[in-house]
């Protein structure tokens, strides 16, 4: 049973094994992060909307800012075609 412990070990040498703790470890660590920002952002969006701010607008004005200028142009003016075409504008 003392080989069952550890299925597979035998399969990474121990340096593949200490680069996939490692990474793994990094991986953990980075999604901690990853939601204490998210927690930041909230807070943010909270005051803004303490403040009289529409956060679903703030959220699509930072979503519309990552996106390139001349791509957000074509996605307007297609937009605009198809709400034309079925008699929305």
């Amino acid at each position: 049973m003392a080989d069952d412990a550890i299925p597979h070990a035998d399969v990474l040498n121990s340096t593949a094994q200490g680069q996939l703790k490692s990474i793994i470890e990094r991986v953990e660590r980075l999604e901690v992060e990853k939601a204490e920002i998210m927690e930041q952002i909230k807070e943010v969006y909270l005051e803004a909307k303490g403040n009289g701010f529409d956060v679903k607008v703030l959220k699509k004005v930072v979503r519309l800012r990552k996106t390139d200028r001349a791509k957000r142009q074509e996605e307007d003016a297609i937009l605009d075609l198809y709400l034309s075409a079925i008699g929305e504008i």
